[in-house]
């Protein structure tokens, strides 16, 4: 779970001591018209104990706030860019937890609880859509055809 960390952490200008942060987060408006947003139960990093957050999903990146009133002078408590994940699956048997789901990349999982089934379900499908549209995909430029270089 370090890189998924270190990841949101830099995502939101934050350094390992958590002391710097940038202001404009890509650009991203988090404050006007998300795609979706609501409230999950996540694991602290380091205290391991389950915090009810309110989250913000807007234009591939997944925000998360102590208050559900967001405004242009929010700061995010941390941000997930979600073009570097790989899978959002439901992780009610992973963690013996009725409505929990794990956003994975490569080499980390973080776990997330909602409030219902239904709202599993809308965040999984929400995340899921946003993984697809803001993945990089390989252009035709990017492709090197090894068997033509000999």
């Amino acid at each position: 779970m370090a890189s998924l960390w270190r990841a949101a952490k830099s995502a939101v200008g934050m350094s390992d001591d958590f002391n710097e942060t940038i202001d404009d987060y890509d650009g991203v408006e988090f404050w006007s018209n998300p795609e979706r947003t609501g409230w999950l139960s996540k694991q602290g990093e380091y205290l391991r104990n389950w915090r009810r957050r309110w989250f913000v999903l807007k234009q591939g990146k997944l925000f998360w706030f102590k208050e559900s009133n967001v405004t242009r002078v929010s700061r995010p408590r941390g941000v997930i860019p979600v073009a570097s994940c790989l899978t959002v699956k439901g992780a009610e048997d992973v963690l013996n937890k009725p409505f929990a789901f794990e956003l994975s990349t490569r080499n980390d999982t973080m776990y997330f609880i909602a409030d219902s089934e239904k709202e599993k379900e809308d965040w999984i499908n929400s995340i899921g859509r946003s993984i697809v549209q803001h993945s990089r995909s390989v252009t035709d430029s990017e492709i090197v055809d090894y068997d033509s270089k000999r």
